[in-house]
């Protein structure tokens, strides 16, 4: 297993793009890691964009959004109103949406869906995002649920123990509306972070893990 560093540059600040079609995505598929990046990267500037924030999700979002990007946001967390499940059959709106983005920020790293993910919505944005973003370090995060759609990744992000305890402990707080869905627990989002730290060998025995599709050395 060999370790790769981001650039660290405090002249330049390293400049994150964190995308997710619903209010919880980005919180679940890299939220342990942002927390990570905001301690150790402390020149690092945060975007954060979610799809479909409509209605209470919108709150949540924004609170999300304050906890683990923190003083790191760049902005205000930039909330879309595209209907959860819906976003493929207005693409074209969505792919002016990502327009829109490329026009005013240039990421060193984009943090985004899996187009093997089971959710219409979750493939939609990874898609545009690779057509968007042509020329970028883009990692590809997972979402535990009910498809059984889990893969192989093939970045890991070694975490420590408080970090992890953290990430889950805001996701419950923060995501309400979500407490309904079975799968929506502390032990399932720990569980998947204990695997990706066993198959990386993390020294916390905990991670997350991340798909790469082009990276240059």
């Amino acid at each position: 297993m060999r370790s790769l560093s981001l650039p660290c540059n405090a002249q330049h600040p390293f400049s994150i793009l964190c995308l997710g079609a619903h209010s919880d995505d980005i919180e679940i598929g890299c939220g342990g890691t942002i927390l990570h990046l905001r301690e150790h990267y402390p020149n690092c500037v945060i975007h954060w964009v979610v799809f479909s924030a409509l209605g209470a999700r919108a709150a949540e979002a924004e609170s999300g959004a304050a906890l683990f990007a923190g003083k790191k946001i760049a902005s205000a967390p930039m909330l879309k109103g595209f209907q959860d499940g819906f976003m493929p059959f207005v693409g074209a709106e969505v792919k002016t949406a990502f327009e829109g983005l490329k026009a005013t920020i240039a990421p060193d790293l984009i943090f985004t869906h899996n187009p093997n993910d089971a959710h219409q919505d979750h493939r939609l944005i990874a898609e545009l995002t690779w057509n968007t973003f042509r020329d970028h370090l883009i990692l590809e995060y997972e979402i535990p649920k009910y498809d059984g759609d889990m893969g192989r990744p093939s970045v890991f992000v070694p975490l420590d123990s408080e970090v992890c305890e953290k990430k889950v402990r805001y996701l419950m707080e923060v995501f309400q509306s979500q407490q309904a869905k079975h799968w929506f627990r502390q032990d399932t989002f720990l569980a998947l972070l204990r695997l990706r730290g066993m198959e990386c060998n993390a020294p916390s025995g905990y991670a997350e893990a991340f798909y790469c599709r082009k990276l240059v050395l």
